[in-house]
């Protein structure tokens, strides 16, 4: 669904982007609603309002992923779908170089290597097309720090969205009733079907992230993680294949090398993945086989004879050194790393 929205957005113009992303906020904060009232999932709430620090978390995720949408919907309304996909396509790059400047994570080699060849890619993009692809970097920088702050506040996905699109309704109902007020609004302008699209722009916005939502807890996340690159490989499909965006040799050569990042990115994710699971299962086995060797032991009957108390000589206690065995609970081996677990993003921003 995320790779097909491109065909959606050119069918509720001349609405423009503004308009459209106004829409896009006030019905999807009606979906949500309906949802969670179907749901019963209210509780969260009160906990949210307790504390000020995840409101302020919650404002501000909601301010980027307005600019995300925004910039997005402008760019597949004025012919620069290829450009939007590259956004998404460099976007788990973009996240690591975050991991690595605000969180101080560190990075394998291999992690090195994708992000360098990623930096490569976007320079020779800007000196072939003789600007920087703005639209791609504002996308993936956006939705890297969407992410980021989403980490911090640490909600469900269908409760974040509802929280997010509570922040920003009154200021796109503001929006749509001062366009009303000067005789611009394209809501109902255009018929019914026009309107109906612009109310279903909630749908758009809100199905794939619950079917999103749905799949995380159902499919292993290395699998979830390399899934999500069909997106942007559709839409990079639909601006070359459908709207006939030119793509010239410098961004062929922009593309291959954004694609051979993510090759050596997804190949060290899979790699470092079945080392852990290896590490897990190996741990496992050795303190079942521990377990297994230690056999109960019989009890004999014990003879109570006279205790003969003697001067106790103290001599010196050597402490050797203590090692840590496989099976013991101190083994770290049995841990995924973060960035392992951390899947390109669920990208509610389309």
């Amino acid at each position: 669904m995320w790779g097909l929205v491109p065909l959606f957005w050119p069918l509720v113009k001349p609405a423009g982007a503004v308009e459209i992303l106004a829409h896009r906020m006030v019905w999807s904060l009606a979906f949500v609603g309906l949802a969670l009232l179907a749901l019963r999932r209210w509780d969260w709430i009160r906990e949210l309002v307790r504390s000020p620090r995840k409101l302020g978390l919650i404002t501000v995720a909601a301010t980027v992923i307005s600019v995300n949408w925004g910039v997005y919907i402008w760019a597949v309304n004025n012919g620069r779908v290829v450009e939007s996909s590259l956004g998404y396509f460099i976007n788990p790059l973009v996240t690591i170089a975050l991991g690595v400047l605000v969180l101080k994570e560190r990075l394998r080699p291999a992690q090195w290597a994708a992000v360098g060849v990623g930096f490569t890619a976007v320079v020779v993009l800007a000196v072939g097309a003789g600007r920087p692809p703005w639209v791609s970097l504002t996308l993936a920088f956006s939705f890297a720090l969407y992410g980021l702050v989403k980490k911090q506040v640490n909600i469900g996905g269908l409760e974040s969205l509802a929280a997010e699109t509570a922040v920003q309704f009154l200021p796109a109902l503001a929006y749509l009733l001062w366009l009303g007020s000067q005789g611009s609004l394209a809501f109902g302008a255009h018929g019914a079907g026009h309107a109906a699209l612009l109310a279903a722009t909630g749908l758009v916005t809100a199905v794939p992230l619950i079917c999103f939502g749905a799949a995380a807890i159902r499919v292993p996340l290395s699998t979830l993680g390399l899934l999500q690159y069909l997106a942007p490989v559709f839409q990079f499909l639909l601006g070359v294949v459908y709207f006939h965006e030119a793509m010239p040799a410098e961004r062929w050569a922009g593309f291959s090398l954004v694609w051979l990042a993510l090759t050596i990115l997804s190949w060290d994710a899979l790699r470092t993945a079945r080392r852990s699971r290896a590490a897990v299962e190996s741990a496992k086995a050795e303190a079942e086989a521990a377990a297994v060797g230690a056999g109960p032991v019989e009890a004999g009957p014990v003879e109570a004879g006279p205790v003969e108390a003697g001067p106790v000589e103290a001599g010196p206690v050597e402490a050797g050194p203590v090692g840590a065995t496989a099976g013991g609970a101190g083994v770290g081996a049995g841990v995924i790393p973060p960035d392992v677990l951390s899947t390109p993003s669920a990208q509610p921003g389309r």
